[in-house]
């Protein structure tokens, strides 16, 4: 999978000099900057793209949260216990916030929205939190899904244990984590977030990939189901009647 790193250099250039260097071309060369450049910052935030057109990873080269930590905000109301996902939901355009060890996911509402229009004020915004010294998590914690339970049987510790060292790197690679939710009579039901949530490729993602190599190390296992809470769906509901109102609309004006 192609990926496209974009370097955001936010270092102050004080260059001015009191007389000309004559060597000053071959010092400083010249350096085409991106569509948003801050001189009076010094943090690097870089963006990698996922499989989903509509989710972005930031990386502001700091500690998010501890590693192999996730959090999930898939609508603005669960915001609530961070403050820095609630000021990211005050961007116009942006629905859900994903926290990883060290990225932070955006997912934008439609293909319409253009990621250019929403990354410079995505980077002032993620840069001007992190140098207010606010705590990103307050009364949270970051999911531990897959911690081992003394009630928890041989099945559902292999497929903790394949989830954590096997598919979740990889997932959140980009962008994106799985949840283990429950296992039932072969079924093991997980729920996807992130990246992942409204990702194209997400069905293709648990049955060819998850679900394949939980059956290859795990005979008991039939089937992958994905799970998904009443706030999802409603959501997606919604969304869906606003996008066929906009379509009835536009057919009424031409």
């Amino acid at each position: 999978m192609r990926r496209f790193v974009h370097l955001i250099n936010v270092v102050p250039l004080l260059l001015k000099a009191q007389k000309p260097i004559a060597t000053s071309s071959k010092l400083f060369p010249k350096v085409k900057h991106g569509p948003f450049f801050i001189s009076n910052r010094s943090m690097f935030i870089q963006t990698q793209d996922t499989p989903n057109p509509n989710s972005v990873k930031f990386l502001p080269g700091v500690q998010v949260l501890e590693k192999g930590h996730t959090m999930d905000f898939p609508n603005a109301t669960e915001a609530y216990c961070s403050p820095l996902a609630k000021v990211l939901f005050r961007i116009e355009g942006i629905k859900g916030v994903f926290f990883g060890s060290d990225y932070i996911t955006l997912t934008k509402t439609d293909n319409d929205i253009e990621w250019m229009v929403l990354k410079p004020e995505i980077y002032a915004t993620i840069m001007d939190f992190f140098a207010s010294g606010l705590p990103i998590l307050t009364d949270a914690k970051p999911t531990s899904d897959t911690q081992i339970h003394d009630d928890d049987n041989e099945t559902v510790m292999m497929i903790k244990e394949l989830l954590d060292s096997r598919i979740r790197p990889t997932v959140q690679e980009d962008g994106g984590d799985i949840l283990f939710i429950g296992y039932d009579a072969g079924i093991v039901k997980l729920k996807l977030q992130g990246s992942c949530t409204s990702c194209p490729s997400s069905v293709v993602t648990l049955k060819s990939g998850v679900q394949n190599m939980l059956q290859f190390y795990i005979p008991e296992v039939i089937a992958v189901e994905q799970v998904e809470d009443e706030i999802e769906i409603r959501t997606k509901v919604e969304f869906e009647k606003f996008e066929k109102k906009l379509e009835e609309t536009d057919e009424k004006g031409k």
